[in-house]
């Protein structure tokens, strides 16, 4: 299984731009809304786009989805892990808990835009 951040600990990764996000829910879930600075990336297309997006295998890496019953956040996590990198942690709780604590998320597709 892997290694899990809580929300605190992910909350002042992201304020201090130390960790790459990354939105493992897929569809129209990301413009909807996600995580601050988060990029998409479902499980299919980990093979193909994740040495684009993430070029740093050593990289601090959190995945997320929509709450502790979703899988894909562990299934990308486990992707990325086998292709190498080693700093990949997993939000169980995901953006449910995120927007239940009242945390400022993002919509749109401007991550995707600007490239990270």
């Amino acid at each position: 299984m892997t290694a899990l951040i809580g929300r605190d600990e992910l909350k002042a990764a992201i304020e201090a731009g130390t960790v790459v996000v990354v939105d493992t829910l897929g569809g129209g879930y990301y413009a909807q809304q996600h995580l601050p600075g988060a990029i998409p990336l479902v499980e299919s297309e980990v093979g193909t786009r994740a040495a684009g997006l993430l070029p740093d295998k050593d990289a601090a890496i959190v995945t997320y989805c929509s709450n502790a019953a979703c899988g894909n956040s562990e299934a990308v996590a486990r992707r990325l892990a086998a292709l190498g990198y080693t700093r990949v942690r997993k939000y169980r709780e995901g953006i449910q808990d995120w927007v239940e604590a009242g945390l400022p998320v993002e919509t749109g597709e401007q991550a995707l835009a600007s490239g990270r």
